[in-house]
């Protein structure tokens, strides 16, 4: 992933790539442990949902879970994890609202 935190793709698949990037960045920044937590969950869910052999469904399903951490963590502290943070939660969106295979 770039430095650049908009990246948020248009197409659904590579919004799931980097939805799990953009999560994987705030593990490098410093984050409050609270809310490292829930990021620390919500990137192995972004991963596992990032990784080759998973349907559809189960691929929105682990997407969803994301989204649904996101909402729980707290501000970071740290512009550049919320930049991150903020563009995951795009590509969640990306994800949710597309119709087609994943």
């Amino acid at each position: 992933m770039s430095d650049d935190t908009r990246d948020v793709p248009d197409e659904p698949r590579a919004a799931v790539d980097a939805l799990a990037a953009h999560l994987t960045a705030t593990a490098e920044r410093p984050v409050p442990p609270a809310t490292n937590r829930w990021l620390g969950e919500a990137e192995a869910i972004a991963r596992d949902a990032a990784s080759e052999g998973l349907d559809s469904e189960t691929r929105r399903k682990r997407v969803q879970q994301a989204a649904d951490l996101l909402d729980s963590a707290a501000e970071t502290g740290d512009e550049t994890a919320d930049r991150h943070i903020a563009a995951a939660e795009q590509c969640c969106r990306v994800v949710l609202d597309s119709d087609g295979a994943l």
